[in-house]
């Protein structure tokens, strides 16, 4: 956005919205604004922790059960 554009938005937000009005406007979009980037940051962290490989507890794992031998039943 260039300068006169910047200018002439203010311009005609000052219109609309009047003196009065212009700063609790401009409050209220800079903390849309934050709570907007603080949900950003809080759903990157989230997809991190996903992402991030997980870790041996230290233990081998434990060998598979081995199968049990089969009987024959006699008729």
């Amino acid at each position: 956005m260039s300068g006169t554009e910047l200018l002439l938005l203010l311009v005609v937000a000052l219109l609309v919205l009047g003196a009065h009005r212009l700063p609790e406007a401009g409050r209220m979009l800079g903390k849309g604004l934050r709570d907007f980037q603080r949900a950003l940051n809080e759903a990157r962290r989230a997809v991190d922790q996903d992402r991030e490989p997980t870790r041996p507890s230290g233990r081998p794992p434990s060998p598979p059960p081995s199968p049990s031998p089969s009987r024959r039943l006699s008729d």
